[in-house]
């Protein structure tokens, strides 16, 4: 057997690491589809609080065998992951409450707009350069974001809002962590985020009224923990196999699988217009992605 050449080791390793971003997507959008299970009879503060409980010790878990957890001791980076935590519940709070009670496609969809809004804050608020073509297509996008809201439609409410909130708070998270310092591991990110949103969801369980649990619910909400943390794993792995550039686009594939999820499990399948928008999100957001590369 010949062995492999530099190029195709580049290409299995591509393979590979689209196949981790494609596997990452569909189990973020399984662990939404257990909280919008429970969240359809079950408090919400409850199921959130018993999430993050759950991930916060799988999390530490983690973090103690592969020791990667420790306390910044730069000032700036302490600051930065505290912001970026508050933007993290924020974020979870807005786009949690809108899964519940909006369908999963539509909401997915609006988070595809995501690379739009950080390449729009990269340029507003970090200098960074962006042409004309990517602001053009950030237009576009944002346009496509619209058709699949309508605001002033029957189909209009708080939670489309929360929806878009969820974005901008998303958004603002992600611009924050490029100014973390390398030397901070991503675990200790993450984990700080995930202490946030349990403290913040304890204070919400603490004045909510618990509702019994069937088994079926334990069931849903041991599956929400599992399939969140595997996201996140899938994800750091998928960008540490592949190269960037053909790795990242393969993001939009989670839109796919809540789709699919939303007519199976939900009985829901958006209209034309939403599918019209969702397409020009994704469409935007490849482009946008490509001409960055592009100019680097």
């Amino acid at each position: 057997m010949k062995p492999k050449t530099g190029q195709a080791v580049l290409k299995s390793a591509n393979m590979q690491g689209a196949a981790l971003m494609t596997v990452s997507m569909a189990a973020f959008t399984v662990n939404d589809t257990f909280f919008k299970l429970l969240g359809d009879h079950l408090p919400f503060f409850q199921v959130l609080f018993l999430r993050s409980v759950g991930v916060m010790v799988l999390m530490v878990g983690l973090a103690y065998r592969m020791g990667a957890v420790h306390l910044p001791t730069s000032r700036p980076d302490r600051w930065l992951i505290a912001f970026r935590t508050l933007a993290e519940v924020a974020a979870a709070y807005f786009f949690l409450t809108a899964l519940v009670h909006l369908p999963i496609a539509n909401v997915t969809a609006i988070i595809m707009a995501l690379p739009l809004t950080v390449t729009l804050g990269a340029a507003l608020f970090l200098g960074e350069p962006v042409g004309w073509r990517r602001l053009l297509a950030i237009a576009i996008g944002l346009f496509g974001v619209l058709l699949i809201l309508r605001p002033g439609g029957a189909d209009f409410t708080i939670y489309s809002v929360y929806a878009v909130l969820a974005v901008l708070f998303v958004t603002v998270r992600d611009l924050s962590v490029r100014r973390i310092s390398a030397e901070v591991p991503s675990l200790t990110v993450a984990l700080a985020a995930v202490i946030g949103i349990l403290g913040f969801s304890a204070v919400g369980a603490v004045s909510s009224d618990w509702s019994p649990m069937a088994p079926r619910d334990i069931f849903w909400l041991i599956g929400s923990m599992v399939f969140i943390l595997g996201g996140y794993l899938f994800s750091v792995m998928a960008m540490r196999f592949g190269e960037v550039a053909f790795v990242t686009p393969f993001r939009y594939s989670g839109l796919m699988v809540a789709l699919l999820i939303g007519l199976l499990v939900f009985d829901d399948w958006p209209d034309g217009l939403t599918l019209l928008g969702a397409a020009i999100v994704v469409l935007t957001g490849l482009f946008t992605f490509w001409r960055e590369q592009h100019a680097n």
